[in-house]
């Protein structure tokens, strides 16, 4: 095949324009995961405080973990036959979490991470319809395997809170 050539698109039993929805609702999703990444290992870096060595380690597990996810949300898109965004331009745009510049105190970071993770969720979950409905049950089980562990996360910080 010459460089010319372009490359058929995915064959997988979902039609173009519903793979070119889920893929722009997994774009969004990705971008929220990048900057709630970015955020938790920020608070990681910089948390301070009587429980400095619990938060520390629970933000690097929770974004540890998230590092994961953002390889295969954007690695479902690419599935999906579409370009995953991965610029800061980029996710800036698409994210609903904004990043945080300052260092907010130990319960304003707990606060916010919870906050970030519901976001996480409530974007799986309205992404999870579009998939559903085509039945594209490996984007539909990677949603749901993401609203899972967002939900646990944000209950165990607001946990914290408590």
């Amino acid at each position: 095949m010459s460089n010319s050539q372009s490359v058929a698109p995915p064959d997988i039993g979902i039609s173009e324009p519903a793979r070119s929805d889920i893929a722009q609702g997994l774009s969004g999703l990705l971008a929220d995961t990048y900057t709630l990444y970015l955020k938790t290992h920020n608070f990681h870096w910089n948390v301070t405080g009587p429980r400095f060595h619990d938060l520390h380690a629970m933000f690097e597990e929770q974004y540890l973990e998230l590092a994961e996810a953002v390889d295969e949300i954007a690695e479902r898109i690419r599935t999906l036959g579409f370009p995953a965004p991965g610029s800061y331009a980029q996710f800036g745009k698409l994210s609903e979490i904004r990043e945080s510049t300052d260092v907010p105190s130990a319960n304003d970071m707990i606060r916010q991470l919870m906050e970030g993770n519901e976001t996480v969720a409530r974007r799986a979950r309205q992404v999870l319809p579009k998939a559903q409905d085509v039945a594209d049950e490996s984007t539909a089980g990677l949603l749901a395997d993401r609203m899972a562990r967002h939900e646990k996360v944000a209950w165990m910080l607001r946990s914290t809170l408590d």
